[in-house]
């Protein structure tokens, strides 16, 4: 289990890791409001889908624990929480787990018995249920990666196309989906290091994400912090890579995480993930997509309808980090600023892309593997039986 803490928190107490300052400095930010939170997530000093619900989930519930809701009586207490739960729901539109823990939350404040314990007292009892509601949300997802860890591992060591002399397999991954995405050990990112623990991954390769390098800004600073073998490529060298035959550089699958798997299994993931997909299928490589049943959404039947973030042109035409001295050291006290284009060009930069589930070998959850029947679409009754039956019903 990585030593790694994107989120640290106690009861009335939440602490997020500024992934900005990363891979050079460890700043926690202490957030106390929505308003702190719903910052925290746009501006992406917390980033990643399941970290996404979680710091909104936590932060509301700080919120709450320190006097938040003022409301008199029952109605008013959800409806405060509802309001604030639907102005957080705002901060990043596209990953479905905040949308799918804020549904939750609705329901669990719904469900106190109000009749039972009169006005007078159900409003604290409202705030009371939410506030551990949030926590397990918190608690469950470590041992969601866990078991997506081992899921996915255990597939892919039966399904590679090709392995190392010694039995092991080579893998590449895009974006960041380690502790730093969620509460620990990652999805992706966690298969791989499931895979490293127990001695059967030969080699990782990390693409540096642009614009916003959470690959080599993080990717690489985990995989490095847990001496995993790894090695950084640009986006624009995996297909040179995947062209390689030399042995331990053949990869044997393209691991990602997800923002969205819709009903049919087509994914919505980083900007980048749909190359990947296309040249991973030319190749004969292996693409998984590592996602927690929270990252399923069951309403929307078909990538189409996803809606895709676009982020402001100044990243991709201006990047920051620390300054380097001509003695080749860094110096995390002197952070600048640099323009790499002409300010005037006009710029699209969608946050992400959809890969149609036609390019997906395997969708990994915390339940089980799910792989393409003879559609070419996924089914996900199996592994989400009680939101199926309740969506999509038969």
């Amino acid at each position: 289990m990585s030593g790694l803490q994107a989120i640290r928190y106690t009861r009335g107490k939440l602490e997020v890791l500024d992934q900005l300052r990363l891979p050079h400095e460890h700043h926690y930010d202490t957030i106390s409001t929505s308003e702190e939170a719903f910052d925290c997530i746009k501006t992406m000093r917390v980033r990643g889908a399941p970290a996404i619900a979680i710091v909104a989930a936590l932060a509301h519930g700080v919120e709450l624990y320190h006097g938040g809701c003022k409301a008199p009586i029952p109605t008013e207490a959800i409806s405060y929480i509802d309001s604030r739960l639907d102005y957080l729901k705002q901060s990043r539109p596209t990953a479905v787990d905040l949308t799918n823990a804020i549904t939750h939350l609705k329901a669990v404040v719904r469900a106190v018995d109000i009749a039972a314990l009169g006005d007078a007292a159900a409003p604290s009892a409202i705030v009371d249920a939410y506030i551990a509601a949030a926590e397990e949300i918190f608690r469950k997802d470590t041992e969601t990666n866990l078991r997506i860890g081992e899921h996915g591992s255990r597939w892919l060591l039966a399904n590679a196309p090709v392995k190392s002399p010694e039995g092991k397999v080579s893998v590449l991954t895009h974006c960041n989906t380690g502790s730093l995405a969620t509460s620990g050990h990652g999805t992706a990112l966690g298969i791989i290091r499931s895979l490293h623990s127990a001695g059967n991954l030969h080699h990782a390769f990390c693409t540096e994400t642009r614009p916003y390098n959470q690959g080599s800004r993080l990717t690489a600073f985990e995989l490095v912090y847990e001496r995993i073998p790894a090695t950084l490529i640009t986006d624009s060298m995996a297909g040179a890579l995947f062209a390689t035959k030399k042995v331990g550089s053949h990869i044997a699958a393209v691991i990602v995480g997800a923002d969205r798997v819709v009903r049919n299994g087509d994914t919505a993931n980083k900007v980048g993930t749909y190359a990947l997909a296309v040249l991973a299928r030319y190749h004969g490589i292996k693409f998984i997509v590592a996602a927690p049943t929270t990252s399923i959404d069951l309403q929307t039947t078909t990538g189409a309808d996803i809606k895709i973030e676009e982020r402001k042109p100044e990243e991709l035409t201006q990047i920051s980090g620390a300054v380097v001295g001509a003695d080749g050291k860094v110096d995390i006290s002197r952070t600048v600023r640099v323009a790499t284009a002409h300010q005037e060009i006009a710029v699209w930069n969608p946050a992400f892309d959809v890969t149609p589930a036609d390019l997906i070998d395997a969708v990994v959850t915390e339940q089980g593997v799910v792989v393409k029947g003879e559609s070419g679409s996924f089914d996900f009754r199996g592994v989400m039986p009680e939101r199926w039956a309740a969506v999509v019903g038969q």
